[in-house]
């Protein structure tokens, strides 16, 4: 009975552990495939399997860096969201080394500085917001039709605009300031996003919360709720919806 029990446990941890004859081809297989399930620690543990069966490239590294971001959210203390924050960057940046005309390699670097940011301080959420733009430019810059590149500068554009007049003073006063930023750009970023990728529920839902900061509470509405009648794909986009669904219940009845 001893020996059928430990056979069953061995045979319950192949089916969760990669083999070590696996290839580096074979783990990163399937690594996307848990990626697609949004089962984010198994994809995070198949792709650094892969980075120790052979050298890895550009590709796998910011795979790894987008599970570590994609896990932060879920882990339980500040230092350990932190900690995996600054995983995702430096993998982010190791993966720019790699090859650093990628856009999707680029942006991955605003992704998780912007990650990182929340972790932070003040002094380092204003420097870290800097290169979120920075980075969102150089992905753009690489590639002009790239969508998320302009969902990040869209996104970064009508936070910073509308920060209230004090918190602009002090950050300027203290932490040199940062880069000019509008609502309008926001917009345009966002509608570009959008037409590049219709079918991309978070550009739609993105590009209401930037219409509402143009004072177009109207139009801010038909595009949370365009966003909201689309099914979710990706593992951030019921949060994405919950953040709509909230907006809109603020804005009160038609």
């Amino acid at each position: 009975m001893l020996r059928r029990l430990v056979s069953l446990c061995l045979l319950g941890l192949a089916t969760v552990l990669p083999s070590h004859s696996e290839s580096a081809a074979d783990l990163v297989r399937a690594g996307l495939a848990a990626e697609a399930n949004r089962e984010v620690r198994r994809a995070l543990d198949l792709f650094l399997a892969a980075e120790k069966a052979a050298p890895p490239d550009g590709f796998l590294l910011q795979k790894i860096a987008q599970q570590y971001s994609d896990l932060t959210p879920e882990l339980p203390t500040k230092e350990e969201k932190r900690t995996s924050a600054e995983r995702a960057l430096a993998y982010s940046q190791r993966a720019v080394a790699a090859d650093p005309k990628n856009a999707v390699n680029v942006l991955s670097v605003a992704v998780s500085y912007g990650k990182l940011a929340v972790y932070s301080d003040t002094r380092d959420k204003v420097r870290y917001s800097r290169f979120v733009l920075e980075n969102a430019e150089r992905a753009l810059a690489l590639d002009p039709a790239y969508a998320w590149a302009h969902h990040v500068a869209g996104r970064w554009n009508y936070e910073v605009a509308t920060l209230g007049a004090t918190a602009r003073f002090f950050v300027r006063l203290f932490y040199g300031g940062l880069p000019e930023a509008s609502v309008a750009t926001a917009v345009r970023h966002l509608r570009r996003a959008l037409e590049l990728e219709p079918g991309e529920l978070q550009h739609h839902l993105e590009l209401g919360f930037a219409l509402l900061a143009a004072g177009d509470p109207a139009a801010a509405r038909a595009a949370w709720q365009h966003g909201l009648g689309l099914p979710s794909k990706g593992i951030h986009d019921e949060p994405a919806k919950a953040r709509a669904r909230a907006a809109l219940a603020d804005l009160g009845p038609a």
